[in-house]
């Protein structure tokens, strides 16, 4: 996947975080917890004052394509895209993603 495009989807990711942690009815502490990162980097990502990674980027969408109401949400925010579903399905045969 190009950087552009992963440039992309972060930004679309950052600007609709507070939306989608709210409606999957979890707490910024809760959400830190579960992707393993303090709570002010949850509020700092959330307020613009320090950018999401990559790796962050991934562990919250394998986290909001796991809940029915921000599944939803995904598409028309444009995280979830057709681009991104095929670099996430793209595996080698020892599990490994063939796209960087």
């Amino acid at each position: 996947m190009e950087e552009h495009m992963k440039e992309v989807l972060i930004r679309n990711m950052t600007d609709n975080l507070p939306t989608l942690r709210c409606k999957m009815g979890i707490s910024q502490v809760r959400l830190a917890e579960m992707i393993g990162v303090g709570r002010c980097t949850v509020t700092s990502i959330e307020n613009h004052k320090r950018p999401m990674t990559w790796n962050m980027f991934l562990s919250l969408l394998m986290i909001f394509t796991s809940n029915e109401d921000t599944l939803k949400l995904l598409v028309p925010m444009e995280i979830y895209t057709d681009e991104l579903k095929d670099f996430v399905k793209a595996k080698d045969k020892n599990g490994r993603n063939t796209n960087d």
